[in-house]
């Protein structure tokens, strides 16, 4: 599972021409679900989420997370972040989770989210979907489950979800 978070001054989703969620200060995220990803996958990328620290403190230094700013997050599933483009210009996608696997994960990582307090806005699971941001910094931040089960930090996390 991997998230594209984007800080944000404000963005939205419309779906057939229909503003349906919008939010002010926070994080876009781009939410992909690979086949076999799991709970931990997604409680792992949610604690990510909201501890990252990329909000700018009284310094100007990145120091503080989204729920020092008062932040939102839009979450918005996008199943091309597991495009595959290794063979030929046209896009593959096996490795993305089919939605009966995806939808209960996706649903599962929003929740995480809003059980942190977060005020979460949501795109909605498969629609043809228009978002419009803007992207504070830029900053954008890629997050992969897959480091978890690669650093010694991950490791430590995820041996103490298990207990």
């Amino acid at each position: 599972m991997k998230v594209i978070i984007q800080r944000v001054q404000s963005a939205g989703v419309t779906i057939a021409g229909e503003r349906t969620a919008s939010i002010g200060k926070g994080f876009l995220v781009l939410l992909g679900i690979r086949c076999g990803d799991t709970e931990m996958d997604a409680r792992y990328l949610a604690e990510k989420c909201a501890a990252l620290r990329v909000f700018e403190d009284e310094n100007g230094k990145m120091n503080l997370s989204a729920e020092q700013v008062g932040g939102a997050f839009l979450v918005v599933s996008n199943f091309t972040l597991y495009a595959d483009t290794r063979r030929g210009n046209r896009p593959g996608f096996t490795d993305a989770a089919r939605p009966e696997e995806a939808v209960p994960l996706y649903e599962f990582f929003i929740h995480q989210l809003k059980d942190k307090g977060f005020p979460v806005e949501t795109g909605v699971f498969g629609a043809d979907m228009q978002l419009d941001l803007i992207n504070d910094g830029p900053i954008t931040i890629e997050i992969d489950s897959a480091q978890m089960k690669k650093s010694e930090a991950g490791e430590a996390w995820a041996k103490n979800q298990r207990r």
